[in-house]
């Protein structure tokens, strides 16, 4: 074939083939042709809104269960149960153990199906004692909290002059007069995923300027003088050195103060120790499929908390809301056509260490999973539902998501991923995470105010309605999901 005189290079012919199919495809959607092109179906898109919305009744007796039946606020109760009695919940840590433990007592008591645990590695890190004071230009006691993974100091601490920079580059640029200090760094929040970087890369960065420590201003949309910890990533031939966050406020001062030429100096100490992977477990339970058992719809969140605070919001709501759809579904005596999984995940907070063991141990069967659905952006009143999918698979959750109008959430929004689920997500299997109020979910994120104060029972409701319908009627639908 040619094409103005030029003849096609494999790779353009490809990328013309490619639009081609496109516009086909999207034209077959507008003309009614088989939406599932992959497989035996022939199935039309107006058959498959028809099958949908047939789930009206099914998603309203859902919605008023939770929101306005004898289930409200249960699952507000049942997380602040919990956390009151158990507290915060670090990797490797016996408060952790503990949960687990109760957690799978709870799910059984619930009367749901193959409750078990998984036994997985994960790491297990302490912060012992902490504390940062400023020397110069006068005496003031910062409030500081160690990062994941990071080292200690000496016993006596490190004592050394600031270098203030709010950025990479200006590190770079100021590379010589890093060593020998505590680079501290006052990066500006546009985003979390712009301002997390410096959490996870700062210590690496500094040290390779001859810094001795680093703090970081903490990641938060707002700040009530409050350190907001989090993991970071030391890098193999860069020297290890201490490194914690710091408030919003410290670190705007510093930058002032440095702006006016004073000269800062602060005593950094810190007992933080790594020991040895520690034994840990993923929670599992089911609603058996009546027609499909092998195929799954899982629905998770993570267990597991940051030792300050009460981890409520991160991610205890997440995985009771989780818990709390497949006691909505099995209250009403529903029973889906595919398995309902819950998955409530271990060390997601050090990079997904539970869920990572989690795929590796059933990623032969990622051809039997219909949908991946994870909350963790917290579980205030929901705006939609973030996914992940081919276009024929965001189509049919569109119309899943409008069975929920009587409580107004009906978007399906991009980038359903999420650290326990990205493994799948990656794999083609479709995936779905909640999304509501990141300005203030980033605003506790991490922090000692992660507590039940900041959750609300009436939004709680709303959101485990959503994902009690989501999952049901997904895992219900007499065919998977398309993929790409």
């Amino acid at each position: 074939m040619m094409i103005l005189g030029r003849k096609l290079t494999g790779k353009t012919m490809k990328f013309l083939l490619f639009i081609l199919f496109s516009v086909v495809h999207l034209l077959s959607l507008a003309s009614g042709k088989a939406i599932y092109g992959n497989g035996p179906s022939q199935r039309t898109l107006q058959e498959v809104k028809e099958e949908i919305a047939r789930y009206g009744d099914v998603a309203k007796s859902i919605i008023n269960l939770s929101v306005y039946g004898k289930a409200q606020n249960r699952s507000y109760e049942r997380l602040a149960l919990l956390v009151d009695t158990v507290g915060p919940r670090l990797s490797g840590s016996k408060n952790l153990e503990k949960a687990i433990e109760i957690m799978q007592q709870n799910l059984k008591g619930d009367g749901l199906e193959n409750v078990h645990l998984e036994p997985v590695k994960i790491p297990h890190w302490e912060r012992g004692e902490e504390s940062a004071v400023m020397l110069e230009p006068r005496i003031h006691k910062m409030a500081i909290l160690g990062l994941g993974s990071s080292i200690g100091t000496p016993p006596e601490g490190i004592t050394a002059e600031v270098l203030v920079v709010t950025s990479f580059d200006e590190l770079q640029r100021r590379g010589p007069d890093a060593e020998g200090k505590i680079v501290v760094y006052n990066q500006p929040y546009t985003n979390y995923s712009a301002a997390v970087q410096y959490r996870m890369e700062g210590a690496v960065e500094a040290a390779k300027v001859g810094a001795l420590a680093s703090l970081i201003r903490s990641v938060a949309s707002f700040s009530i003088y409050s350190p907001h910890t989090g993991i970071q990533e030391y890098q193999n031939g860069v020297p290890k050195i201490p490194t914690a966050c710091i408030t919003v406020e410290d670190a705007e001062m510093m930058s002032r103060m440095a702006s006016h030429g004073n000269r800062i100096v602060i005593q950094l100490k810190m007992g933080a120790k790594s020991y040895p992977d520690a034994d840990s477990f993923n929670t599992v339970a089911e609603i058996t499929g009546s027609k499909y058992p092998e195929q799954v719809v899982l629905v998770s969140g993570h267990l597991d908390s940051w030792d300050v605070g009460q981890g409520a919001m991160d991610d205890g709501g997440g995985a009771f809301i989780s818990w709390e759809a497949l006691s909505l579904i099995k209250d009403l005596g529903l029973r889906p056509k595919r398995t309902l999984r819950l998955v409530l995940w271990t060390a997601e907070e050090q990079g997904g260490i539970g869920s990572s063991q989690y795929y590796q141990l059933h990623k032969a069967n990622s051809s039997n999973y219909s949908l991946v659905m994870e909350s963790d952006l917290g579980t205030f009143l929901p705006s939609g539902l973030k996914f992940t999918g081919s276009d024929s698979a965001r189509i049919i959750m569109e119309e899943v998501m409008s069975l929920l109008k009587p409580i107004n959430i009906t978007q399906v929004l991009k980038a359903g991923d999420g650290t326990d689920i990205n493994f799948w997500i990656q794999d083609g299997v479709p995936g779905a995470s909640l999304l509501d109020d990141l300005y203030k979910y980033f605003s506790f994120h991490h922090s000692h105010g992660d507590t039940m104060t900041v959750m609300d029972p009436k939004q709680m409701n709303v959101a485990a309605a959503v994902w009690a319908v989501v999952s049901y009627v997904v895992a219900d639908l007499e065919e998977m999901l398309p993929r790409s």
